[in-house]
């Protein structure tokens, strides 16, 4: 399967991002960005450091002027970007892929990168293209600058919380970053090892906060953080060891913003449709972003948002430009030191009836074909088409979409009750082709 996707280059390290592969793609970021400034940082995962180097070293050779902020979380990077004004970055880092992944994260001007950026390195990584000019790599040490910046934006607590690092890039940077605004931290797999041995590092996922549930209830804390293996995912756990779903932290973050002021709020297309009822509610105006990390950072400064947020545990602050796990969780404590604790917040929002993503594999097929054809059978129900095929009542929706990392569709379907769920769905996997609608029956059987 191809290291290039819709929003970055990732696969497996050594097999399907081999070091070959890594050199010939530094050489074509440098071809793009030859003569530019560069960041490039790197998470801690074990294949990272000679990724790092080999990144440097192309884009030196192609004549850029890189600057090399070490071991850092995603968010620094960001930071770094920000404060050198460097046109282009490449952090090496699989995000909240397991611990055999690794990969790059790409900058290339001003926007968030496209599906277009990604197909033209990719043709060029094919290509073998280079250029050859003399550039630069010099240091440039971002922690202690991003702690102080961060600091500034956030307000200062003497609560009490647990920071489930999961052994990645936040490790060394969020327990310091929250004593310095005063929080009591107790600190839960905060040695970095990119062995990542105590959970996965997708915090999204419950199971993976179950460490952190009763850190939780054996400390007293206010609040459970967990962050992804580069620290720009986030997860919560309440004061009563409940995982909290990110439809809910979505539409928290949202009020805390709109009780101030009014202003766009983008959540993605996976979203309960609790978030946009409640963002409206809040007098904020929900605006609806393809699912994935640079689509939201699109639709985000596009719209000149307040904030946006993925159920991924991606969320986007109008004050910082950019994505940052630790910082939401310094906004998820400020809200809940005025209006009380979270277990409650989170009780006080409405639920109905959601599926999880129903996932099913296909080999040889037409992705955009097949959801063409589905679009053109419920062309009746005016499907909403920014994120697959999606279908919208007032008590409820369905949708289909291709992943863009997977040769996955996935399904989702939610309701105001049960009956209506099953009508709902019906409509959708009846517009299925019949191999489509078997692979999900099958799931559905399993399930």
């Amino acid at each position: 399967m191809s290291v290039f996707h819709a929003c970055d280059i990732r696969g497996i390290a050594g097999t399907e991002l081999t070091y070959e592969l890594a050199e010939k793609i530094a050489y074509a970021i440098g071809t793009k960005l030859s003569g530019q400034t560069v960041v490039v940082g790197g998470d801690i995962r074990l294949s990272t450091p000679r990724m790092q180097q080999i990144m440097m070293d192309g884009l030196a050779r192609s004549g850029c002027e890189v600057i090399n902020i070490g071991t850092v979380a995603t968010p620094l990077f960001y930071f770094a970007q920000k404060i050198t004004g460097a046109t282009g970055g490449v952090m090496v880092t699989a995000s909240h892929n397991p611990a055999s992944y690794n990969g790059f994260k790409l900058v290339m001007g001003p926007k968030p990168v496209s599906e277009e950026d990604i197909n033209e390195i990719a043709r060029l990584t094919e290509q073998n293209a280079r250029v050859e000019a003399v550039g630069s790599v010099r240091e440039l040490s971002v922690i202690q600058d991003y702690i102080d910046y961060t600091v500034s934006k956030a307000k200062a607590s003497g609560m009490k919380v647990v920071l489930d690092a999961g052994n990645g890039a936040a490790s060394h940077i969020a327990p310091n970053l929250y004593r310095q605004l005063g929080f009591e931290v107790v600190e839960l797999f905060c040695e970095a090892d990119g062995t990542f041995p105590n959970r996965p590092p997708n915090p999204a996922v419950p199971e993976n906060l179950s460490a952190l549930s009763k850190k939780v209830l054996e400390t007293g804390a206010f609040l459970g953080i967990a962050f992804d293996g580069d620290g720009d995912r986030v997860g919560f756990v309440d004061e009563t060891g409940r995982a909290v779903d990110n439809d809910d932290i979505l539409v928290l973050l949202a009020q805390n913003y709109l009780e101030t002021q009014k202003g766009p709020i983008i959540y993605d297309a996976k979203c309960s449709m609790v978030v946009p009822e409640q963002i409206s509610k809040a007098g904020g105006k929900p605006i609806m972003a393809r699912a994935g990390h640079t689509f939201s950072k699109s639709a985000f400064i596009r719209e000149k948002a307040l904030f946006a947020g993925e159920i991924s545990g991606h969320f986007f602050f109008s004050e910082l430009g950019y994505d940052d796990g630790m910082f939401a969780g310094l906004k998820m404590c400020e809200y809940i030191s005025t209006h009380g604790p979270l277990s409650v917040l989170i009780d006080e929002i409405p639920n109905y009836i959601l599926t999880p993503e129903i996932r099913v594999r296909y080999t040889g097929t037409d992705k955009e074909a097949i959801l063409a054809q589905i679009a053109q059978r419920l062309s009746d129900f005016k499907p909403n088409l920014i994120d697959g095929v999606r279908i919208e009542f007032d008590d409820g929706w369905a949708m289909i979409r291709a992943s863009v990392t997977e040769p996955l569709f996935t399904l989702r379907f939610e309701a105001k009750s049960s009956e209506r769920l099953n009508e709902i769905s019906d409509i959708l996997l009846n517009a299925l082709p019949d191999n489509i609608r078997e692979l999900v029956n099958s799931w559905n059987a399993k399930d």
